[in-house]
């Protein structure tokens, strides 16, 4: 058995699971969510902590144990507290702004770039370098900052694009030029 899967998941006050065949509903205080798990996974809740178990011991049911777990406790999560990614540009004339559910980003093209935000997906721009997302569902808001950051991805001479707060870019060092 996986030993992610083992673990209990508790639910916060607050936080109502369902579950029916092969679906998940999870629904808080930030929103609702959904998700179909896979047939060989059985989902038990007792005393506010819930519990994946696998139908039977096979090699696939054993590597869907943990995964289930943590899906279903990234839902719980979500809907309970929220993710919140951060994005910094970094590059000089390098903005972004905020415009209804559009991203607009100015990073060193001819024209802006538009990003439309997913719906689920919340963003703020803060002294027009850095974005802030901020959304219930872990996998689409990771997926949405992944989208913003291919937009100008950080290259590696000067480090100018967008990246992820805290990312560090790898250098080069770039031609040595004639003496």
């Amino acid at each position: 058995m996986s030993r992610v899967g083992r673990r209990p998941v508790p639910l916060p006050s607050g936080v109502k699971v369902s579950v029916q065949d092969t679906m998940v509903y999870v629904e808080g205080p930030k929103g609702k969510l959904n998700r179909g798990i896979d047939s060989r996974m059985e989902v038990n809740i007792e005393d506010s902590v819930l519990h994946v178990v696998p139908r039977e011991e096979t090699r696939e049911s054993r590597s869907m144990h943990g995964l289930t777990t943590s899906l279903i406790g990234n839902m719980i999560e979500g809907v309970s507290k929220g993710f919140v990614r951060d994005l910094e540009i970094v590059g000089v004339g390098y903005r972004a702004e905020v415009q209804g559910s559009n991203l607009m980003l100015n990073v060193g093209y001819s024209k802006p770039v538009t990003f439309p935000l997913p719906s689920g997906v919340t963003a703020k721009v803060e002294k027009q370098v850095n974005i802030s997302l901020e959304g219930i569902d872990k996998e689409l808001l990771g997926q949405t900052a992944a989208d913003i950051r291919s937009v100008r991805p950080p290259e590696p001479y000067k480090g100018k694009g967008i990246r992820y707060k805290n990312e560090r870019v790898r250098r080069k060092v770039g031609k040595a030029g004639s003496k």
